[in-house]
């Protein structure tokens, strides 16, 4: 039965290839096109109604439930205790959150903010390593995991708004009175977004790999010119979602998944050896789309940030020290840790390549990524009753060093 399944999948996958490819001969590929377009497009209008969170499960092989026990999957093999909770924000709304050590009341919290089509749970590899020295908390964004997923505004400047909002309203009610806010790829830019409006509650702000903040450069400046074959497909797919394939494939989504993404079993093989990685993967990013709606909604083609944080940066208060930490073999554009240092010459800018890291540095080299954290936010609590942190002089890693390719585009979600 297995097989027959199995075989099964490919059929339809080869199928639905072969479709495509008649309907381009026909001459007709634009009236397949325009058919996905108004599916995903009338999925999106459908969001913020009841029934969707029901019919999605049919076509789709997922759950809130399936989500939860894909999560505890994932967390299994934290030795630390930790407490799960949702914590009320406003409008009926709840960010499903993790505490470890949270009794350590006297050492200022790290806040760890995950990034596009993230969760909770990807930061298994590292929890327990950075709970040694003060409380973690770690939660979905507002719009992912297993938080609400609201109706977000399609205006890029309230939608980020939404975002901070939701984080100082968590913050509020958990009780924090400052953290080490640590952002990776979308949850970096978040985390920028959040210190410049709320200054006084940030001690240090950790930029991993961090997206949305260079701005789009012309096609005339850029060293290389963007292949005509990554336009065409911006074109193609500018109307839909980010994560729209995956619902529209239905239940060829988890094969999907292994199959674009075999290298997140990799990263975390040391604790897994099964298929644990790309279910919670898979069932992250088919729920009701609500993050990744307002995501979509703040990006222009191929990825950039409509409002690109380096325009606002150096805004900064110049008391809050920053890391900025990238893996040497991502293809982010590391010269961005360069421009906040110029920016800020009289502030703590700390700039960190980790070798032998992609993207997901936090997975690809836990142990170094880490010790980086732990070493880099070490004297935030001896600081709180002097003066900030400033800047110590320090040989300067070369965040370009080891890159497979120079970091030309906005965001990619591959290493």
């Amino acid at each position: 039965m297995a097989d027959q399944a199995v075989t099964a999948e490919r059929g339809l996958f080869f199928g639905c290839r072969l479709a495509q490819r008649i309907l381009m001969f026909l001459g007709i590929h634009s009236l397949f096109y325009n058919l996905l377009t108004f599916l995903d497009r009338t999925l999106r209008s459908w969001t913020s109604t009841a029934w969707i969170t029901s019919w999605l499960p049919s076509w789709c092989p997922t759950s809130q439930n399936q989500l939860k026990t894909a999560e505890e999957k994932m967390l299994q093999c934290i030795t630390g205790k930790v407490s799960q909770q949702y914590v009320p924000i406003s409008d009926g709304n709840m960010l499903w959150t993790l505490t470890l050590n949270g009794n350590m009341k006297q050492q200022t919290p790290l806040v760890l903010l995950h990034g596009f089509g993230g969760g909770v749970g990807l930061w298994a590899l590292n929890l327990d390593a950075l709970a040694q020295q003060r409380p973690v908390y770690a939660f979905d964004l507002l719009g992912f995991g297993q938080s609400s997923r609201p109706y977000f505004s399609s205006d890029a400047k309230e939608a980020e708004a939404q975002f901070v909002d939701s984080i100082e309203q968590w913050r509020a009610k958990v009780g924090l009175e400052a953290m080490v806010m640590l952002g990776h790829n979308f949850g970096g830019y978040l985390a920028a977004a959040y210190s410049l409006k709320y200054p006084t509650r940030v001690k240090h702000m950790v930029l991993v790999e961090p997206w949305g903040l260079p701005e789009r450069p012309d096609t005339e400046d850029q060293d290389r010119p963007i292949p005509v074959w990554i336009k065409a497909l911006g074109a193609i797919v500018s109307p839909f979602n980010p994560l729209a394939g995956l619902r529209l494939v239905g239940p060829l989504g988890p094969t999907l998944v292994s199959t674009l993404r075999p290298d997140f079993k990799k990263k975390y093989l040391s604790m897994f050896n099964d298929d644990t990685v790309t279910e919670y993967i898979y069932h992250l990013n088919v729920q009701t789309p609500s993050g990744e709606t307002a995501f979509k909604n703040m990006t222009i083609p191929y990825g950039w940030a409509k409002r690109p944080m380096l325009q606002r940066i150096g805004l900064l208060h110049a008391d809050i020290p920053i890391t900025v930490i990238y893996g040497s073999r991502s293809s982010i554009d590391g010269n961005s840790g360069n421009a906040i240092k110029g920016m800020r010459p009289n502030s703590h800018v700390e700039i960190i390549a980790i070798r032998g890291a992609g993207h997901y540095v936090y997975a690809d080299q836990p142990e170094d990524f880490n010790h980086r954290v732990l070493q880099d936010s070490y004297n935030v609590n001896e600081g709180e009753a002097g003066p900030p942190i400033r800047a110590k002089k320090k040989e300067e890693t070369n965040p370009s060093a080891d890159r497979g390719m120079k970091g030309r585009y906005g965001w990619r979600a591959l290493d």
